[in-house]
């Protein structure tokens, strides 16, 4: 998660001197809505060849369990699209990830497909040393392009950095409210839903860190799904055109970008297993059509409605887990629970259903304010007799699935956001079960009616909570919170510095919903 403190960090130490260039109700842009799928194309072949196998009610889906993965069929998508593309994130950074996918895209584009792409506007502010940023000009650069138009949610009025400073401070109701959604669709026929932002840390290809992140690929139905969340964004108040910013790029600069786009590609180590250029998959969705697991789909977000962003998820998650009767099984990356989770939770233990959960560790975490608020909740936890486990920095899934070789990065973080109730539905989103995912920023999910893929995520979250990848916490004795791995137990939480320790006391005196 891209905590919202760093959104501070930047605004106290900019210069506070800049004038508004949006007016106070910016210009919104004219109504559109996905393409219906044409005839054509590699993905209108694989949907026939889908159908053929599990009717038209159903859809198709695979998990992206490996970063590697999660490129790799984003790629897939985009360079085999058709007609039509829309794009929703959260956060696009402008690094080796985010800068082939881009080049990707153009291409689509330069072929005759339609771009949508709807991007919070923190991507165009947030930066540091090893995450570079797409300001507003590189944005209206790739804006201009005929077949491509990008709208930012919830943009800052003031474009100049110093001035965005006054306006987070002096409009801080509004400007708090983030898009959190993560979104592929190609052709109206396939999408990609979950939890990864565009960046190489979600797809192995950090030197620092890599998370353990998930996506699903889903064709069918769920594609159309998914395109009607989009299009309640593209639609909404809440999102401008980049046109209305006031960016302007020469035409001439087109070209020489591009060109020293494709040497920075080229060079960049992290992409050995990637091409740089569009490729040919045809074999490999001939090839996926078999492995897709049949189910039946419903996705769900928050709505931005006017003035107002409306909170579906949190209705839609508790009615999924109220449904059990035998199993829930969770990951999320960032927990802060509250006594009405916990007690709903402890109701459905006593009634003999099980349910196990794993987050992150203070060691694994990448939002040590997080853990600070979390922290208290363990024992309450664990008294409600849940299962729960913690990721280790260290945990021998970074070498299988976070990182991307020949990339090794310090240590690996947790990032999913998934759950399985009785191995017969799942629920794969951007959702954090923090203040922040529940009351502030929009989400999205989809729940999938599918035994297959229910058993398929329930046993890569078993994996993920084995001794060599997690921390078993558990009360002792005398009840206090300890951490078992194998033979190894721990009665202080893990960390990987004494500074997170630090920073694990500081965050406290945060308020919780700040992240």
């Amino acid at each position: 998660m891209l905590q919202f403190r760093r959104l501070f960090a930047v605004a106290l130490t900019a210069l506070i001197s800049a004038c508004a260039t949006l007016p106070e109700r910016p210009q919104v842009g004219p109504a559109g809505t996905a393409l219906a799928p044409r005839g054509g194309g590699v993905l209108a072949a694989t949907e026939s060849a889908l159908v053929a196998r599990v009717g038209t009610q159903a859809s198709g889906f695979r998990l992206l369990d490996t970063n590697e993965d999660g490129l790799r069929w984003r790629l897939a998508l985009i360079d085999s699209a058709h007609h039509s593309l829309d794009l929703q994130y959260y956060v696009w950074w402008g690094d080796d990830s985010g800068d082939l996918l881009m080049k990707r895209v153009i291409a689509a584009a330069d072929r005759g497909v339609r771009v949508r792409m709807v991007l919070d506007d923190l991507s165009t502010i947030l930066e540091d040393e090893s995450h570079p940023k797409l300001r507003d000009a590189a944005v209206a650069l790739i804006d201009a392009h005929p077949n491509i138009e990008i709208r930012l949610f919830n943009a800052w009025r003031t474009r100049p950095l110093g001035g965005r400073a006054v306006e987070t401070l002096s409009r801080m109701e509004r400007i708090n409210h983030r898009m959190h959604n993560k979104l592929l669709v190609a052709d109206n026929r396939a999408t990609i839903i979950g939890g990864r932002n565009v960046g190489n840390e979600y797809f192995g290809m950090s030197s620092e860190f890599n998370f353990r992140d998930l996506d699903v690929l889903g064709l069918g139905p769920v594609a159309r799904q998914a395109s009607d969340v989009f299009d309640r964004f593209w639609n909404s108040e809440w999102v401008v055109p980049v046109k209305a910013l006031g960016a302007t790029t020469g035409a001439d600069s087109v070209a020489p970008t591009l060109a020293r786009l494709q040497q920075k590609l080229a060079a960049s180590d992290a992409l050995a297993r990637f091409p740089i250029d569009p490729q040919d998959w045809q074999a490999a969705f001939k090839a996926v059509v078999g492995e897709l697991h049949p189910g039946t789909s419903r996705v769900h977000t928050d709505s931005p409605d006017p003035g107002v962003l409306k909170h579906h998820m949190p209705d839609a998650f508790r009615a999924l887990i109220g449904t059990a009767r035998r199993e829930v099984l969770i990951t999320n990356a960032y927990i802060i629970p509250g006594e009405h989770a916990v007690e709903r939770m402890r109701q459905q233990t006593e009634r003999g259903i099980r349910i196990r959960i794993l987050t992150n560790s203070l060691a694994s975490h990448d939002v040590p304010a997080v853990n600070s608020h979390y922290k208290q909740w363990r024992k309450p936890l664990l008294e409600a007799g849940i299962d729960l486990y913690e990721m280790r920095s260290d945990a021998a899934v970074q070498a299988l699935l976070a990182d991307t070789p020949p990339t090794r990065a310090e240590f690996v973080g947790l990032h999913v956001k998934a759950m399985v109730i009785d191995r017969e539905r799942v629920f794969i989103g951007s959702m954090n079960l923090d203040p922040r995912s529940w009351e502030i920023n929009s989400e999205m999910g989809v729940v999938v009616d599918s035994p297959d893929l229910a058993e398929a995520l329930a046993r890569a979250m078993e994996r993920d909570m084995e001794p060599e990848n997690a921390w078993r916490v558990t009360l002792d004795a005398g009840g206090q919170v300890q951490w078992a791995a194998g033979e190894k137990v721990l009665t202080s939480q893990p960390a990987r510095t004494f500074w997170q320790r630090v920073q694990d006391v500081i965050f406290m005196a945060f308020p919780r919903d700040l992240y």
